[in-house]
């Protein structure tokens, strides 16, 4: 079980909603969200209602205002509970498809350039575990919540473009 609080102010300030669930539409209890403090377990923050938008990770911490989970603005309108795994697996793919190259991880990456000798993903399967795909080296940049399942294509990720540049494990720990 997880639980997350957002507060309207930055440090910790202003009306706050305490979260221990996923929720579609955060709209309703507050108008804006400028910190937030996780007591427990990993979740995906969405710029937009429906699961939508830019999507920020973040694990147990506290997080004083939006830059620290590297968001571009305080809107944050819904979120996600990301369940924790014992293992993980990822494959990915040059092609859309499945089709070219492959490589498998069970480990976090920082740098797909630096292992795959390329930095454009186009498919992918995720067997085991929850994932964070980054587009820039290093775990920064855009975000995206990888679930076990099949990704034909970076638009099933929610990507504008096939770029990745370093991927983690979902964990509850590092």
């Amino acid at each position: 079980m997880g639980k997350i609080t957002f507060y309207e102010d930055r440090g910790f300030q202003g009306r706050h909603y305490e979260c221990s669930t996923d929720h579609s539409n955060l709209q309703p209890y507050f108008s804006r969200c400028n910190s937030v403090r996780v007591d427990s377990g990993c979740w995906m923050l969405y710029e937009q209602p429906n699961f939508t938008g830019c999507q920020y990770f973040l694990r147990r911490g506290d997080y004083p205002d939006y830059q620290q989970w590297m968001g571009f603005s305080d809107s944050v309108r819904s979120c996600r509970l990301i369940p924790h795994a014992g293992s993980h697996r990822i494959r990915l793919y040059e092609r859309e498809e499945y089709r070219g190259q492959m490589i498998e991880f069970t480990e976090d990456c920082p740098s797909l350039q630096d292992r795959f000798h390329f930095n454009e993903i186009y498919s992918l399967n995720v067997l085991e575990g929850c994932w964070v795909l980054y587009d820039m080296t290093n775990y920064r940049g855009r975000q995206y919540l990888l679930r076990p399942g099949e990704y034909r294509r970076y638009h099933d990720w929610g990507a504008m473009n096939a770029r990745v540049g370093s991927l983690r494990r979902v964990m509850d720990f590092y």
